[in-house]
């Protein structure tokens, strides 16, 4: 048997995480993926023109509360992305308390708190389920999805083995054992801040200076985590223009028509889905009022197709 050998880089849609300081700017940034859609779990995006997945019990309600509805979201975009590009959670930390009040309820009797299960083994749990969600990441990538995970920051001390004192360092607001997962998971690590820098005052005294100029590490330093794989710079202003050589190296899959996503219909629940976007998208304006009727008689069709109607004796 001849072994079958693949060379070169493959380019594929993209996983990343984008963390950083309050209010710098991570959903907007987040937004300006190709053709985003957002699953909301903290509220982020309530002030954003932006298109998201409502919570399922409540039509008008634009988070998503519970981790059972986040996965089905994610399921559902797996089935049929609906010509988006681009799918984006925010936030990976209010994510990973879903992940804790799922885990508690899911043990009868309910439990209270995550420390319930014995030393250390309610994180371990979790971390399990985490690291199944970031499954259903590939699997949204396999779909041809880009995958955006939004995170909040916060300031750790750290003391290295090898030197003699510690010192703060940016990282994930995420736990121990979740935290990996997320950075390992992950194409590229994005670190957004604003730049300072330290002057001499007038009295001797050193001031920092700056704050206002939001930036992007891509590489990682003494002071944060970072990485990439696409030839990004160390710092870069935060413009959505700067990450232009990452999706140049990824290649999301063409978004299927409004025809092509009828045809490949494979349920009856499917189709209604299509029917809710096309009705979405004649009362936004997308599309004319004679177009969606022409694709309500196509989506009238396959569902006949699908489940012919019963002969009448």
């Amino acid at each position: 048997m001849t072994l079958k050998v693949m060379k070169g880089r493959l380019r594929k849609p993209l996983g990343v995480l984008l963390y950083g300081v309050e209010g710098i700017g991570k959903t907007t940034l987040a937004s300006q993926f190709p053709r985003p859609i957002f699953l909301d779990t903290e509220g982020s995006t309530v002030h954003l023109d932006v298109e998201r997945v409502p919570n399922p019990q409540d039509q008008n309600d634009a988070v998503i509360r519970s981790w059972t509805d986040l996965q089905g979201a994610m399921h559902q975009l797996i089935r049929d992305r609906g010509g988006y590009e681009t799918v984006v959670i925010d936030s990976a930390d209010w994510a990973e308390r879903l992940a804790t009040v799922a885990l508690l309820q899911s043990e009868k009797p309910a439990k209270a708190s995550i420390e319930d299960f014995g030393f250390g083994k309610g994180y371990v749990k979790r971390a399990e389920s985490i690291g199944r969600m970031l499954i259903l990441c590939d699997e949204l990538k396999r779909a041809g999805l880009n995958v955006v995970w939004v995170a909040h920051s916060t300031l750790v001390r750290v003391s290295p083995p090898d030197l003699t004192d510690g010192f703060d360092r940016w990282e994930l607001k995420l736990h121990k054992l979740v935290a990996p997962l997320f950075k390992e998971w992950a194409d590229a690590v994005l670190f957004l801040t604003y730049k300072h820098f330290v002057v001499e005052g007038d009295d001797g005294r050193m001031k920092g200076k700056g704050g206002k100029e939001r930036i992007i590490h891509a590489e990682r330093s003494a002071a944060w985590d970072a990485k990439n794989r696409f030839g990004l710079p160390d710092s870069m202003p935060m413009r959505i223009e700067e990450l232009a050589p990452m999706f140049a190296a990824s290649a999301p899959a063409k978004p299927k028509g409004w025809r092509e996503q009828i045809a490949d219909a494979a349920t009856v629940a499917a189709l209604g889905e299509i029917g809710d976007r096309v009705d979405a998208a004649e009362s936004s304006g997308r599309l004319t009022a004679e177009n969606a009727a022409t694709l309500r008689q196509m989506i009238d069709a396959k569902h006949n197709e699908l489940e012919p109607a019963a002969e009448v004796a």
